[in-house]
């Protein structure tokens, strides 16, 4: 689901967490070692995202937030900002060349570059959650 999130909106504030959970309270943040993406730079993404890429001449980068039961990928487009929210059931992982990593949920698809080691750890950190979050339903 790609919403405009620049705006604090309660009902949709409700919406995103009824998706994927309300966020870590600290201590969990600790533990985990934190919940936050480093710089993520965007090389592909899918036409309604790379059409709000395309209205400003920025370079391309979004950042990635785990929650309970998913993530939140959010990105800025001119003075906006917007988040693709993704349930863990409907998250899809692909690690392309040595150096991307693919993000894909219904018909959103956003590639990034992973050039650096820490890139690389919070992409195994998102599927060892996405793991455990299964686990919990089966």
């Amino acid at each position: 689901m790609l919403q405009n999130v620049s705006y604090n909106n309660k009902k949709q504030q409700g919406e995103i967490d009824s998706l994927v959970g309300k966020p870590f309270t600290l201590l969990k943040r600790l533990k985990l070692g934190g919940v936050g993406s480093p710089k993520l730079y965007v090389t592909t993404s899918s036409k309604e995202i790379d059409a709000l890429f395309l209205l400003d001449h920025n370079d391309n980068t979004c950042n990635i937030e785990l929650r309970p039961r998913g993530v939140i990928l959010r990105f800025r487009s001119l003075l906006e900002t917007y988040a693709l929210i993704i349930p863990y059931y409907k998250l899809t992982l692909f690690k392309g060349t040595s150096n991307a990593y693919s993000v894909h949920t219904d018909h959103h698809k956003v590639s990034v570059s992973a050039q650096s080691e820490s890139v690389r750890l919070f992409f195994k950190k998102i599927q060892q959650q996405k793991a455990k979050n299964s686990e919990n339903y089966l």
